[in-house]
Order: structure tokens, then C-alpha cells, then sequence
């Protein structure tokens, strides 16, 4: 059967982030989805299962419903999970609302979650530069405004890419990055890996080393996905084997 790679990205930023791989990859005749997760902060925390929905609504492919066979008895895709950064502390949430479906993980320049308990979804020591951004408002800016406009240029060079994933980002609330995100036991006991891109992720792409992933790097920076989609999707494909 058929796999559907699911790119979940960060709900600091949107779709785009992901697009051109999920192009990329059904150039290659694999399908691809992208779940939105632009909304997923509206109503306030929790927030992690608005994650969940989100992605497994984006998850029912056309294959899996559009089908003369009866709704109960279609057969799911597999689905390959590749999260990008603050989206890999969801994974684990993710990989149990979508059940056997997942066969395998790729953390893709993400966090990695710890193997059961509570994660943060922002590290203690990233916190005052956080509430110093939100101020009295409680809302943050959006992601790509947290930077100089340089930094910002350097990791979307291409500038109507840039001015598309700066558009679509929203403004997420200082609550998003104060909430707990809840990991199951038993989340990585299909294949995980790691992808990284470079700095600051080195440590991260050696703590994937110690839990036996395969790891692989495509030198870039931290959206490498937008600016060379072909080497992302290519190192994703080998990543996800399961041989």
C-alpha cells in the first residue's frame, strides 16, 4: 500500500514551510500532505489537541475517502510523520491520535521529546526573551519577527518565497510556549530519524545518534526545506526506509 508522507510544521509558521518538499516528493510518485496548523491557538491552551485533529483530518487522504467501499472498511494509508522544529514535541501526541497508521518518524531540525512525560513546549532559559516579546499583551509577534531582517533574508533568500511564509504566519499567544505537551510511553517504537540542516542542531542530531536513529545531514539553514526542496525530499525518502 501506498505511504503518504504527512510534513507537519511549526505553529510558528505555516503550509508553505513544507510545500515545495510535498511537491517534491509527488514528483517522485509518493503522496504528500500538509496539515495547517495556522489555527490551532484559537480558544485557548490546551493547545496540543487541536494539533492532533488538525493533522489527522489532513491525514484522510483522497484515497481514504474516496472509495466505493464502505467508510468502516477502507484501509488507511501508512503514513511517513516528518515534523520541523517545535512541531517534534508533537509528535508523539500525533503518532497516537493517528494509531498503526504511523510506520515511521523524521524529525526534520525538530525537538526531540523525551520518551514518556511532560515536555515544555519552550526551554526555561528561552522564556524571558519570550515574554519580553509579548509584553503586556500576552501576544507574540509573528516568528520571522522575533529577527533582523537579515537573519530572516539569509534563511529565505528567494524574496517572494520569503514574503509568502512571512504572510502566512500567525501570532501565537505566550500561553502556546508555557504549556506542557503530554508524551506517551511507547511513541518511538517505530523507526525514528533525525534530519538537520546545521547550527544550532549539531547536539540535537547527536542526542538522535544516542537513541540509535539514523541521522543525516543536508548542510543549510534552519528552513532549508523552502530553499532546496529536491535534497530535503530525497534525504526524507531514505530516512523513512524501514529496510
Amino acid at each position: 500500500m501506498t505511504t503518504t508522507f504527512l510534513l507537519v510544521h511549526s505553529p510558528a509558521v505555516g503550509p508553505s514551510t513544507w510545500a515545495p518538499v510535498a511537491a517534491a516528493l509527488e514528483r517522485r510518485g509518493h503522496a504528500a500532505v500538509v496539515p495547517d496548523l495556522t489555527g490551532v491557538t484559537a480558544g485557548g491552551p490546551p493547545y496540543w489537541p487541536r494539533v492532533v485533529e488538525a493533522v489527522r483530518a489532513a491525514a484522510q487522504t483522497p484515497h481514504d475517502t474516496q472509495s466505493d467501499m464502505p467508510a468502516g472498511t477502507r484501509p488507511a494509508r501508512p503514513v511517513v510523520l516528518v515534523v520541523h522544529s517545535n512541531a517534534g514535541l508533537f509528535a508523539p501526541v500525533v503518532k497516537e491520535g493517528l494509531g498503526d497508521r504511523v510506520v515511521a518518524c523524521v524529525f526534520a531540525e525538530a525537538r526531540l521529546p523525551p520518551r514518556a512525560g511532560l515536555v515544555p513546549a519552550a526551554e526555561e532559559d528561552f522564556l524571558p526573551f519570550l515574554r519580553d516579546l509579548a509584553g503586556q499583551s500576552g501576544l507574540l509577534p509573528r516568528w520571522t519577527d522575533w529577527w533582523s531582517e537579515a537573519d530572516v533574508a539569509a534563511l529565505l533568500p528567494d524574496p517572494a518565497v520569503r514574503a509568502a511564509v512571512v504572510a502566512e504566519q500567525p501570532r501565537l499567544p505566550l500561553t502556546y510556549y508555557t504549556q506542557p505537551v503530554p508524551v506517551p510511553a511507547g511513541w518511538d517504537d517505530v523507526r525514528c530519524s533525525f534530519l538537520w540542516y546545521g547550527p544550532p542542531y549539531e547536539e540535537v542530531a547527536r542526542e538522535a545518534g544516542r537513541r540509535g536513529w539514523p541521522v543525516r545531514r543536508v548542510p543549510g539553514a534552519h528552513l532549508h526545506q523552502v530553499v532546496d526542496p529536491e535534497a530535503v525530499a530525497e534525504a526524507l525518502l531514505i530516512l523513512s526506509r524501514r529496510s
